[in-house]
């Protein structure tokens, strides 16, 4: 998840234009992403990753990582938060609209590869809320926004993690990977 330095993920307004992306952090992207087969989003990413991902490789103009994450996200098993989305129709794709906890947890025990959370800030706190998160991957933008959507609200405990990776792009954003610190 992108992050800026101040701890937002998305502007006041849900704006993410000042994230910074480029061919380098879509290379890292791109060998994490691999590891996974499983995706989770929010209904509002969900539909703005389905409105393009799908196709995004078939264009005559696709980057090599809109061709590689296009194949990947049209195999990768999705998985949508939402109580207002049906899911009838929707190719290997399952809507959790409730019991949030037993499902995610369920998920885990299947063992299999990561299930990475894209965007999604509201689906986000639902399952920090709920103690459902294992790791946390942050891009940190090198930028202060002063205001907008954070990544922790209302949070009750601590959350200890330990640090796993760092990666410094020349674009100036760090890649912080942490796990949970049990």
């Amino acid at each position: 998840m992108h992050i800026s330095l101040d701890g937002f993920v998305a502007g006041p307004n849900g704006e993410m234009n000042w994230i910074k992306v480029d061919e380098e952090i879509f290379e890292h992207v791109g060998k994490r992403i691999a590891e996974s087969d499983t995706a989770l989003y929010g209904r509002v990413t969900y539909e703005m990753m389905e409105n393009y991902w799908p196709t995004a490789g078939d264009e005559p103009n696709a980057s090599r990582h809109d061709i590689e994450h296009s194949k990947w996200y049209r195999q990768a098993h999705k998985i949508v938060l939402s109580k207002t989305m049906e899911g009838a129709g929707l190719a290997n794709t399952q809507i959790i609209s409730d019991n949030l906890s037993g499902s995610i947890n369920e998920l885990k025990q299947h063992g299999g590869k990561d299930i990475l959370l894209f965007g999604s800030p509201t689906a986000t706190h639902s399952l920090i809320q709920l103690g459902l998160i294992d790791g946390y991957w942050l891009f940190v933008n090198p930028i202060v926004l002063g205001q907008g959507i954070p990544l922790f609200v209302n949070i009750k405990d601590k959350i200890k993690l330990k640090l796993l990776t760092t990666h410094q792009f020349t674009s100036g954003v760090t890649a912080l990977d942490y796990l949970l610190d049990k």
